[in-house]
């Protein structure tokens, strides 16, 4: 998780430095990670002692040295000093935006649900996800997955895929049908004749 006000700072470049306590390596060099202020990277991910994070290092964390130390004393693992860098905006904010499709755009998205709806071991799944989530903007997880008989966690990994195709928005709590996802259901539904 990377607060707010570091994101804020590494996009000004203000800040390029994270400090972490893991019991296993959870970032690689080259690696990135999406955040609501966009897309960062990990330059380097490097073991380091605790007493030897210096204060400029701590500045460039945004944050004191006695609070870094202080916070990652309470925790069990190596110290990792982590080099960031921003990446750039989150692609999928701007494909969700997009609202007008192309035959060819369409075509290939109902193309990629049926793949996915073909590899599922439980059967088809995307269209009814999209459907729900329609239906039920904002309401928990964990209540819709119940509804179909489902646990949380599967269901929202679900969710996360559609999310990567730009269909869906996180909403706390719950999701809503990105301006894509409604152009894609309003598609499908046209398909088979269905106004609902």
């Amino acid at each position: 998780m990377i607060p707010r006000a570091l994101m804020d700072g590494i996009v000004s470049g203000e800040l390029d430095l994270a400090f972490r306590r893991w019991t296993r390596r959870m970032h690689v060099p080259g690696g990135t990670q999406r955040t609501p202020g966009g897309v960062v990277r990990f330059e380097a991910v490097d073991v380091v002692g605790l007493e030897d994070i210096t204060e400029d290092e701590a500045r460039r964390a945004g944050m004191p040295l006695e609070r870094i130390r202080e916070v990652l004393g309470r925790k069990e693992g190596d110290v990792y000093r982590i080099r960031l860098a921003f990446a750039g905006a989150d692609e999928r904010v701007a494909l969700r935006a997009k609202a007008r499709l192309t035959p060819k755009q369409r075509d290939d998205l109902v193309a990629t649900l049926a793949g996915m709806d073909a590899r599922s071991k439980r059967g088809p799944w995307t269209r009814q996800h999209l459907e729900l989530i329609d239906a039920r903007p904002s309401e928990l997880a964990e209540t819709i997955a119940a509804s179909i008989g489902r646990e949380k966690l599967p269901f929202k990994a679900d969710i996360r895929r559609l999310k990567e195709l730009g269909l869906t928005e996180s909403l706390r709590p719950g999701y809503r049908l990105s301006p894509r996802g409604q152009a894609l259901l309003r598609h499908l539904r046209s398909l088979d004749g269905s106004s609902a």
